[in-house]
């Protein structure tokens, strides 16, 4: 308190004037209407300015909550789609609604460990067992086809990825309907190989590769990438067809995995068919 007195009486001649400034800007601000004008269209851009610097902080800090708000929402919409259930003449008979039993639902979740770099490359998911996954569920993000759930825990799972030699997935050309087999050789990340399409089939640059729906694991033409290239090799019956992916698997942050409802009525008919 001394330190401020002593301030104060040292500094008084400085202190005085300044109020006095102070008091006569005021005075020119309040009675005159042009410097008032410009005095409040000065304040409101910097006190504009602020605000919107304040705003900007504090969605940038709630960019986490909102990504994954984001996900479950797109993870709730897709479960909604038409493509997501499945038609029953009889439930159709009665309310007239070909919209009867579900047959995909999706559900949201955190990448929290990834590689590109390996042969055999890895995802890991904040959602396990306690949250409704299972062993052999398709993963997808926007973007397109991620790869298959492979062992669960009560709350994580690993995801076997695209990029991972020992993984096939059942795709085919939009345009066509010409299905094969689609891997990845350990190259270059942003790209795999879609073969067994015949040579009769007609392929272009830029067609889309899509899930085949063929498999109790992904619904039909979900994107996978496109043609990047078409090689075909004298004496063979087959394309070899490069596919640029359509997921950037080194920009993943949330994903959707894909629970089949009726996948274990569909496998034992299928076995039971093989059997016969």
């Amino acid at each position: 308190m001394r330190s401020i007195i002593r301030f104060i009486i040292k500094n008084h001649f400085t202190i005085l004037f300044v109020l006095i400034e102070l008091i006569s800007l005021l005075f020119v601000i309040n009675y005159n209407s042009y410097q008032r004008s410009v005095f409040l269209s000065s304040s409101n851009h910097v006190t504009g300015g602020l605000y919107e610097s304040y705003s900007n902080s504090t969605e940038y800090l709630m960019l986490k909550q909102i990504n994954n708000e984001l996900a479950q929402e797109n993870a709730y919409l897709r479960s909604r789609l038409p493509e997501s259930f499945k038609a029953s003449r009889d439930y159709f008979n009665l309310v007239f609604d070909s919209l009867s039993q579900q047959e995909y639902v999706y559900r949201a979740a955190k990448v929290i460990n990834n590689s590109t770099n390996k042969r055999f490359n890895y995802l890991t998911l904040n959602k396990g067992r306690n949250h409704g996954l299972e062993a052999e569920m398709g993963v997808i993000s926007s973007k397109g086809v991620v790869g298959i759930v492979k062992n669960i825990s009560d709350n994580y799972s690993t995801v076997i990825s695209i990029l991972n030699t020992r993984l096939k997935i059942s795709a085919k050309l939009k345009s066509s309907g010409y299905f094969g087999a689609l891997e990845w050789n350990g190259g270059n990340y942003q790209f795999a190989h879609l073969r067994e399409i015949p040579r009769h089939a007609k392929v272009n640059v830029g067609d889309l590769i899509v899930t085949s729906g063929y498999s109790s694991i992904f619904p039909s033409d979900i994107l996978i990438g496109h043609v990047e290239e078409v090689t075909l090799n004298q004496g063979e019956s087959f394309y070899d067809i490069k596919v640029k992916l359509s997921v950037d698997y080194k920009n993943l942050s949330y994903v959707e995995v894909i629970g089949h409802p009726l996948k274990e009525e569909q496998l034992e008919l299928e076995q039971e068919t093989e059997n016969d």
